[in-house]
């Protein structure tokens, strides 16, 4: 079985353009969270999935001079492009993750794994996207799929949402695939953890430098750091998360 992690990434994000390179702690944050994804035990294979737009260029020859496997797509159906991308890889087992999210924790990326394996399921996760529920922050969010059901959904979804967030197809309707979520012990779902908005990348660059531009800390440790420093988790208190039926203006 070959897993591939495939993180989604583009320059032409509606709130925050270009919020893949930007920097914290002296490092793009692509490259940062392509670190910690790396060191997921289960993970055989990381692969950033950008966009034949000009635009991405620029995450195009980043990845290439930085050594990192990558793949471009549809701009906007999002899910051609992760269905192309895995074929390309011959991946058994997809793991998403979006390209925003620094703090991404290869132990949840095993877990979340290791609980589909377990199930025999066709789909895993440690969060569902509001109006549903998550235990984890915003922005550790991960989803594994089988590639058979990858490809299920790749060729029946035909809602603007399902094609643009990739795995609502797999959730969305209960029953329709084998789903098992992974929940922690207490809630922790109203923390917001991704980069999407200056606030946000303004958090990331606070958390950074309290520790130290590290790239090897837990979850658990920017956890301690924003219960203890309340403060933090101020700067991007007020910012809106979107849900899963949120599509761009642009969409087709």
């Amino acid at each position: 079985m070959k897993t591939v992690a495939i993180i989604q990434a583009r320059m032409s994000s509606s709130r925050l353009p270009g919020k893949v390179l930007k920097e914290a702690g002296g490092l793009p944050l692509l490259q940062r969270m392509v670190e910690r994804v790396r060191r997921a035990q289960k993970v055989d294979e990381t692969l950033v999935a950008t966009t034949i737009d000009p635009s991405d260029d620029t995450i195009a020859e980043f990845c290439a001079a930085h050594q990192i496997l990558y793949f471009r797509g549809d701009l906007m159906d999002v899910l051609d492009r992760y269905y192309q991308a895995a074929r390309s890889t011959k991946a058994d087992l997809i793991v998403r993750l979006t390209g925003d999210c620094p703090f991404i924790d290869p132990v949840l990326i095993d877990e979340t794994i290791a609980a589909l394996q377990r199930a025999g399921a066709d789909f895993s996760c440690n969060r569902l996207p509001p109006p549903l529920t998550r235990t984890y922050p915003i922005g550790l969010d991960v989803e594994v799929c089988t590639f058979a059901a990858l490809e299920n959904v790749w060729k029946n979804a035909k809602e603007k949402h399902e094609r643009e967030h990739v795995m609502p197809y797999l959730y969305e309707i209960p029953g329709r695939f084998k789903v098992v979520k992974v929940d922690y012990t207490q809630d922790y779902g109203s923390y917001r953890w991704t980069v999407d908005t200056p606030e946000d990348l303004e958090f990331v660059r606070a958390i950074y430098a309290a520790l130290d531009n590290r790239n090897d800390f837990s979850w658990l440790e920017v956890l301690r750091l924003v219960q203890s420093h309340p403060e933090l988790a101020e700067i991007n208190a007020n910012i809106q998360h979107k849900s899963m039926f949120d599509v761009d203006k642009r969409h087709a």
